[in-house]
């Protein structure tokens, strides 16, 4: 398969991978922070995702599982994923990397929220998220977008 999702290890391979990403500029996107954090040797029990072409990984995200008790967007209330930090390399944006990954979140069955970056709306658009109603105790300047699986609509404040 060609965009198969792999759980990245955290080890100090993928550390090194991850300074690809950081050298495009997106420093709000780096998951170096928190892969040094969370780093042990080979830990498969990671929050972080990515693709592979070849040995090269070209696009990477991390998924976060959130418990209902802390739901204040989904109705009914649900665990759901928060996405954050997706991003494919430059070279290899536009060849299907950045849908594989967000197919692969939704493949839970799990609502998902996720804060995209400057200049994405689009790709959101064509994923199926949608904002949700700006509330400024809950979003605190953030503009959630948010994916709903069947079943499942907005809670309204």
């Amino acid at each position: 398969m060609l965009n198969k999702v792999e759980k990245l290890k955290i080890n100090y391979k993928t550390l090194e991978e991850f300074k690809k990403f950081k050298e495009y500029g997106h420093q709000e996107l780096s998951m170096l922070e928190d892969l040094e954090a969370n780093i042990v040797e080979n830990d498969s029990d990671s929050p972080f995702y990515g693709i592979y072409f070849g040995d090269m990984l070209v696009a990477r995200m991390s998924l976060y599982q959130v418990k209902k008790q802390f739901d204040r967007y989904f109705e009914p209330p649900h665990d759901y994923l928060e996405l954050w930090k997706l991003e494919v390399l430059p070279n290899y944006q536009g060849k299907g990397y950045g849908k594989a990954l967000v197919e692969f979140a939704k493949s839970y069955g799990l609502p998902i929220k996720t804060n995209p970056r400057v200049k994405s709306q689009d790709f959101w658009d064509k994923m199926g998220f949608t904002p949700v109603h700006y509330d400024v105790e809950r979003d605190r300047g953030e503009n959630p977008l948010v994916w709903y699986p069947a079943g499942v609509t907005e809670q309204l404040q």
